[in-house]
């Protein structure tokens, strides 16, 4: 197939960009980065890189960016700035909608306007949708949360819904990803592996997570399989307390993993972006089951291992 990808030059995008192109996919990659990387394949044409931000609505101009929309068979959308890394002062919630919403929206208004438009669209939204609890547990027809993320994700999964009609679309909600390069475990490895290690505010909050490989094998079925469409949750069977997944962490490392970090120091550090690592959610996906998805990595200590080895 023919992809237009944005927002796949991050985290997510290190691991599913090769998968991609050993599928023999044919890739333009759309991101504000300068390109980098994928030299053979730039040269030989399997790879276009465009160098333009998608929350710009110049960008959506560029006759480059134009005729990658018309000529791909599908999108992968990932844009978004990350969530937990900043405090949430009134300038970094503008950033985070911005980044996601008007992506979306001026992607979605560039297919309307395109004569050929790609016939799948691939969206990032994430497990934030349902707010936080310690108690609930979530699957997709769980109702929205009342909380600052969690409307940005029903906004988000607003504007990818309004495609043409001839546009399958789905939006993925997308729970901790792991791999040890980057995102929520990429920064706890270092710690764990001196010996200090361990859970983050009570323990008690639920981690609804995802191996990387196995989000990167689920958007490439999403890519092919007609039977996806709609909102489907992209977590892993088994949603562990912060306590367990400390534990199992230690474990797969032999350290252990036993010294709390406490909740007032996240929040000094990222203000009300520290809700989303203190207080979790417990996510399941009934439709992946009826999808029949298998997960390479269902299990937390087969994650771990995998991503720690």
């Amino acid at each position: 197939m023919r992809l237009l990808l944005l927002g796949c030059t991050g985290f997510v995008g290190r691991e599913l960009v090769p998968a991609l192109l050993e599928s023999d996919h044919q890739l333009t990659l759309v991101s504000r980065r300068l390109a980098r990387g994928y030299e053979a394949e730039r040269a030989d044409g399997r790879v276009k890189w465009l160098q333009l931000d998608p929350a710009k609505s110049v960008s959506w101009q560029t006759p480059e960016l134009v005729e990658a929309l018309s000529t791909s068979d599908a999108v992968v959308n990932l844009a978004g700035e990350p969530i937990a890394e900043k405090r949430w002062t009134a300038v970094h919630r503008k950033v985070l909608e911005d980044s996601r919403l008007d992506t979306t929206r001026l992607l979605v208004d560039a297919l309307a306007a395109s004569k050929s438009p790609p016939s799948v669209l691939i969206n990032a939204s994430a497990i934030g949708f349902f707010g936080t609890s310690a108690t609930s547990k979530f699957v997709e027809s769980s109702p929205v949360g009342a909380d600052f993320l969690a409307s940005l994700c029903q906004r988000w999964e607003t504007a990818a819904a309004a495609v043409p009609d001839s546009v399958r679309q789905v939006s993925l909600r997308i729970g901790i990803v792991l791999a040890s390069d980057g995102g929520a475990l990429g920064k706890m490895l270092p710690i764990f592996r001196t010996g200090f290690g361990g859970p983050i505010g009570t323990g008690k909050q639920w981690m609804s997570w995802i191996h990387r490989s196995d989000l990167c094998a689920l958007i490439q079925t999403a890519l092919t399989d007609q039977a996806w469409s709609g909102v489907v949750n992209a977590v892993a069977p088994e949603p562990v307390s912060m306590a367990a997944f400390s534990k199992q962490l230690g474990r797969s490392l032999n350290r252990p993993s036993l010294l709390p970090v406490p909740g007032p120091i996240l929040q000094l550090l990222l203000g009300d972006g520290a809700k989303v690592v203190l207080e979790g959610q417990q996510v399941a996906s009934e439709r992946l089951d009826s999808l029949g998805f298998s997960f390479r990595y269902p299990t937390l200590v087969s994650a771990l291992a995998a991503a720690t080895s």
